[in-house]
């Protein structure tokens, strides 16, 4: 019985797969160490995933995209000449569209359109309401 046992063992173990308890069959696989380590199911096949993703790049894109691109010009030129060259920030834009217009990543370029348009609208809205309420309620 422990010669049936031993070999069986033997026979597992020059397999890909190592069983750690026979008798409970838990498999773990062998990969070697140098072997970079591809991404979870939940980053390839999870349906919410390239929505969420999509939704919060567009949010970052919109708060942090023109704020480094007036921050860079700043360092390099005076502010008549930043506000000159500040509208060349819709350049960036054809990153969304490229995103889009691409089969393989519609989905995500179009949840990145969806959050870079609601954030204009929130900030824009938040923005409008402020000045209208410190107007309204100046004394």
């Amino acid at each position: 019985m422990i010669l049936l046992v031993e070999s069986a063992r033997l026979e597992v173990m020059s397999s890909d797969k190592v069983v750690e308890d026979p008798a409970q069959d838990t498999e773990v696989s062998r990969e070697p160490a140098d072997e970079p380590r591809q991404p979870d199911w939940w980053h390839r096949d999870h349906p919410t995933f390239s929505a969420l993703t999509g939704f919060f790049t567009g949010l970052l894109f919109v708060a942090l995209v023109p704020a480094t691109y007036v921050g860079i010009l700043s360092l390099m030129f005076d502010n008549d000449r930043v506000e000159e060259l500040f509208p060349f920030v819709l350049v960036t834009l054809v990153v969304p569209l490229a995103l889009v217009a691409n089969h393989r990543t519609r989905r995500f370029g179009t949840y990145f359109w969806i959050g870079m348009v609601l954030t204009a609208v929130v900030v824009l809205g938040v923005g409008a309401l402020v000045l209208w309420f410190l107007v309204t309620h100046q004394s």
